[in-house]
C-alpha cells in the first residue's frame, strides 16, 4: 500500500530480522558480529581520545554519547534481552575502566536501570521492602538479579567519581550529601545481597567502594559520620563465608584498620584499641581454623598472617604507647626526668617507648612504621609551634621518645645494638 506521493507507508517498511533469525546468538551470527564491531569501534575511539587531546572536548562528548545511544537503539529490538542487558553492563565496566564515568552512568548502568524505576533512587535508600519490590519484582533468585545488583553498585561508583571530578575536596555541601547518599545506597544493596552466598563478589566489591569513599571523607574530617559504614563493611566481610578465607584476610584487616583509625580520629582511642584487639582475635581464629604448621613460616599464607597481625598491633600501639604514661592531674610530677641526651649512649632499648616497641614488633621496619602511626594521630599536633600543655607533660615525653627512637632506627644503630644484646 502506498500513500498519494508514491512512497511506502512507515508501517510497510520491512524491519531488519532479529539475531535469532540467523541461528544462535553467538560469534558468527551476522547481527551479533555487526553489533560487536560497532561497539569495538566506539570503545576504541574512546580509549584513543582519552589518551590524547586531539579532539575538541564538546564535539568528543557529543560524539561519544550519540554513538552509543544510536547503537543501543539500533540493536535493542534485534537482540535477546539477556544478551542486550549483559552487554550494557560489560560496556559500562569498560567505560569505567577508562574513567568515562558519566558515559557509563548515562548510557549503560542508568539505561539498564531505567526499566525498573521512574522515581529517584535516592528516595528508597532507607526502605528495604521498597528497594526489593522496585528492583527485584521477581525475587532475588531471578536470573537477572545479579545483573541488577551489579548495575546498582557500579552506578553508585560512577556517581561518586563524577562528584569528585567537579568537587575533589567536597567543599560543596551538596557534594558531601551525595557521598553519604551513595554510602547508604551501597549499604542497602549489600544488605539485600548478603544472604545470597553466590553474590559474595558483590559484597567484596561493595566493601571496596565503601572504603574508597570513606577514606576520602575521613581526610575531609568526616570520620564520625563514616564510622558506621566502615563497621558495616567489616561485618559484611565476616558474614560471608567465602570472604573469610585467607585470600581476603589482607583486605579484611585493611577495613579493621580503617575502623580503628576512625575511632582515633574521633578521639575515642580506647574503642580504637578495643576494635584492633578484636581484629587480632579474628585473625587468630582463622589461623587456628587452618591449623597452620610452623614449618610453613615462610609460605605466602604465613606472610599474609604476619602482615595482618602487624596492622592490628600498630593500631594497638597507637594508644598503648601513650595511655600508661598519663598521670592524674592531682598526681605529683617529679621535675627530674631521664634526659634523652644522657640515654643516647645506652644500649637499645633505652626508654620505656623503645622497650614497648621491642616487645610488640620484630624488626626495625615494623618498629619504624609503628612510630609513624603513633605520631600521626590527627588529634595531636606533633609539630605545632607552641609550648607543651602543662597537664600533658608525659605525652610530650612520649612524643620525644618516639622521635628519639625513630632517629636511632634510621641511623641503623638500633639494629646494631639489638644484635649486640642478642
Amino acid at each position: 500500500m502506498e500513500d498519494p506521493t508514491g512512497l511506502p507507508l512507515p508501517g510497510s517498511v520491512p524491519q531488519p530480522p532479529p539475531a535469532t533469525f540467523f541461528g544462535d546468538v553467538a560469534p558468527g551470527n551476522p547481527v551479533v558480529d555487526s553489533f560487536e564491531a560497532e561497539l569495538r569501534d566506539v570503545l576504541g575511539f574512546l580509549r584513543r581520545s582519552t589518551a590524547s587531546l586531539i579532539w575538541n572536548l564538546f564535539s568528543c562528548i557529543f560524539f561519544r554519547a550519540n554513538a552509543l545511544f544510536n547503537i543501543w537503539i539500533k540493536y535493542k529490538p534485534r537482540l535477546p534481552e539477556w544478551y542486550y542487558n549483559e552487554k550494557l553492563l560489560k560496556v559500562g565496566d569498560s567505560l569505567a575502566q577508562i574513567k568515562e564515568y558519566k558515559l557509563a552512568l548515562l548510557q549503560c548502568y542508568g539505561r539498564y536501570l531505567q526499566r525498573f524505576v521512574s522515581v529517584k533512587s535516592d528516595d528508597i535508600i532507607d526502605d528495604v521492602d521498597r528497594f526489593k519490590s522496585t528492583f527485584f519484582p521477581n525475587g532475588l533468585r531471578d536470573k537477572n538479579a545479579a545483573l541488577t545488583f551489579h548495575a546498582l553498585q557500579e552506578r553508585d561508583g560512577c556517581i561518586y567519581q563524577i562528584v569528585c571530578s567537579s568537587d575533589r575536596n567536597l567543599q560543596n555541601q551538596e557534594s558531601l550529601q551525595t557521598c553519604f547518599n551513595i554510602l547508604s545506597s551501597l549499604r542497602l544493596t549489600m544488605q539485600v545481597a548478603l544472604p545470597q552466598e553466590s553474590l559474595c563478589w558483590l559484597i567484596y566489591n561493595g566493601t571496596i567502594h565503601i572504603y574508597t569513599i570513606c577514606r576520602h571523607l575521613m581526610m575531609m574530617g568526616q570520620s564520625a559520620k563514616v564510622l558506621e559504614y566502615l563497621l558495616w563493611a567489616s561485618i559484611c566481610m565476616e558474614s560471608s563465608i567465602p570472604l573469610l578465607s585467607v585470600h581476603y584476610l589482607t583486605w579484611r584487616t585493611t577495613l579493621y584498620t580503617a575502623v580503628s583509625q576512625c575511632y582515633f580520629d574521633c578521639q575515642d582511642s580506647i574503642h580504637g584499641e578495643i576494635f584492633a584487639r578484636r581484629g587480632l582475635i579474628k585473625i587468630d581464629e582463622l589461623k587456628q581454623l587452618l591449623n597452620i604448621s610452623p614449618s610453613l613460616e615462610n609460605s605466602k599464607t604465613q606472610k599474609i598472617f604476619r602482615e595482618a597481625t602487624l596492622k592490628m598491633s600498630i593500631m594497638i600501639f597507637k594508644r598503648a604507647v601513650y595511655e600508661p604514661r598519663r598521670k592524674p592531674k592531682s598526681h605529683f610530677r617529679s621535675k627530674l626526668r631521664v634526659s634523652l641526651k644522657e640515654a643516647q649512649n645506652l644500649p637499645w632499648p633505652r626508654t620505656t617507648t623503645e622497650r614497648l616497641l621491642t616487645e610488640m614488633f620484630d624488626g626495625a621496619a615494623a618498629q619504624f612504621l609503628a612510630i609513624l602511626e603513633a605520631l600521626s594521630d590527627s588529634s595531636r599536633h606533633v609539630l605545632r609551634p607552641a609550648p607543651p600543655v602543662s597537664d600533658e607533660v608525659e605525652i610530650h615525653d612520649v612524643i620525644s621518645e618516639l622521635f628519639f627512637a625513630g632517629l636511632e632506627i634510621l641511623s641503623g644503630n638500633s639494629i646494631k645494638k639489638q644484635k649486640e644484646c642478642w
